[in-house]
């Protein structure tokens, strides 16, 4: 549901696809990570802004808190472990929050890039999602 209410926010903007998918891919892996590690209830949080030529997502959940960002990939033959790199290659900032026991707060920020059709849409902005 989060990749199509913010797919569907960023293209009503007339958004580049490919800077749509970077922002969906990012977002999925954060939620993911969020899922995998984010407390019993495996609930969290997402809250989408998009202004100012960039789009802004912030994904919480409550648990234990995330390791430090990983250095390189893993082995090809590891399962898992690409997630936090997947996101720091496609977004242009990302930053983590951490509360022990309270939770992490991963903060992707990409710039937009626009759809070359549509001059007018650099001026539209949604205030939040």
């Amino acid at each position: 549901m989060v990749r199509r209410v913010l797919g569907d926010a960023m293209r009503s903007l007339n958004v580049s696809e490919t800077c749509i998918a970077d922002m969906l891919l990012a977002v999925s892996e954060a939620c993911s990570n969020a899922v995998r590690h984010g407390g019993p209830a495996n609930r969290y949080e997402v809250s989408a802004a998009i202004g100012y030529g960039r789009c802004d997502v912030r994904v919480a959940d409550s648990g234990d808190g995330l390791p430090s960002m990983p250095l390189h990939f893993p082995p090809p033959d590891t399962e898992n472990g690409r997630g936090l790199l997947i996101m720091r290659s496609v977004v242009d900032e990302i930053s983590f929050g951490t509360t022990p026991g309270r939770g992490t707060t991963v903060h992707l920020r990409k710039m937009l890039a626009w759809d070359d059709e549509a001059e007018g849409a650099r001026h539209r902005e949604l205030a939040a999602v």
